[in-house]
């Protein structure tokens, strides 16, 4: 059976909680699955819709950069994706066959990544938003992507951040290397859970901009009083490389569409981003120095604006 905890939700438990846990909301979807989601700003503002990565919670959205694109006049939806946080987990579907989803056989693979952009058009249903703005960070990206082939009546723009297009091509693949360290079997416990998180983000952050250690320790030890669960990473990660190359998909995108990736990404490339940029018709591309597998606290700022800059190459509503 797969390891997972849950924290309590009354602060009186003992917990670090997400200062918003109480505000977390469900979409019941008719597949089945069960969204976990929040929501910051004014529900008559344009939606925008922050997907995140591989193995991270909302939570990987933080507050301030979420209140950074309210200011701008969003209305901004952050939410789990299935098998993390408090969303839906198909433990049932045990521990994934890694080495055949690299091989891309789909049919090892419990869902695709086709599966979590469904969901996500189903999160725009229960909230009965028509289209969104989309921004999706990594696996968020990837998702983002399909949704954008696959829903374009759900796509108003779209900003694809430290993403790539799918497929076996060495120089748009991520590291398999550095997804061991990802991977690896977390210690128990929250202290030592926090201490794997500082490791990771020590060798796939952004070596240009100071880390803020304190910050990434708070979130990880939120994330793991939220839900621990680390097999449904895995299963995660079987969907991105048994959905395989995009490509083709990509070149039928028509929203506005940025690409930002950082030049110092040690997980993905930065040539992963600029193969979805060149594929995607229109797409820009802003490559970023210093930048690593993250989001830096510094540049939030940056990002926000040209997440609000893509969103205005959309046409009115």
């Amino acid at each position: 059976m797969a390891e997972r905890t849950t924290g309590p939700t009354n602060p009186t438990g003992g917990v670090i909680l997400d200062e918003r846990l109480e505000l977390v909301r469900y979409a019941e979807l008719p597949s089945g699955i069960r969204i976990a989601y929040d929501e910051f700003g004014s529900p008559g503002d344009p939606a925008m819709l922050l997907i995140m990565g591989l193995g991270m919670q909302m939570l990987g959205w933080d507050q301030s950069f979420c209140e950074l694109l309210v200011e701008r006049g969003y209305r901004v939806i952050r939410f789990d994706n299935r098998d993390i946080g408090l969303s839906t987990k198909l433990d049932a579907e045990g521990r994934p066959n890694i080495v055949a989803g690299a091989l891309g056989a789909a049919r090892h693979s419990p869902y695709l990544l086709s599966d979590m952009a469904a969901d996500t058009s189903g999160l725009l249903d229960h909230l009965e938003i028509d289209s969104a703005h989309v921004a999706g960070a990594s696996m968020g990206g990837m998702i983002g992507q399909t949704l954008a082939a696959r829903h374009p009546e759900r796509v108003r723009s779209l900003c694809s951040i430290m993403s790539g297009p799918g497929g076996r091509k060495r120089e748009t693949m991520p590291r398999m290397s550095v997804i061991g360290t990802l991977l690896a079997r977390p210690p128990h416990g929250r202290e030592a859970y926090a201490q794997h998180v500082a490791k990771v983000f020590t060798r796939i952050g952004s070596p240009g901009y100071e880390a803020d250690m304190e910050r990434l320790r708070r979130v990880a030890l939120m994330s793991y009083d939220r839900c621990f669960n680390p097999v449904g990473a895995a299963r995660q990660l079987m969907a991105i490389m048994a959905s395989g190359d995009r490509t083709a998909e990509l070149r039928t995108i028509g929203a506005p569409t940025l690409c930002i990736h950082g030049r110092e990404d040690r997980l993905l490339p930065y040539a992963g981003g600029e193969a979805v940029a060149r594929a995607i018709p229109a797409a820009r591309l802003e490559l970023i120095d210093g930048m690593g597998h993250d989001l830096p606290v510094q540049i939030w700022p940056r990002i926000v604006a040209m997440i609000a800059e893509n969103a205005d190459r959309a046409k009115p509503v």
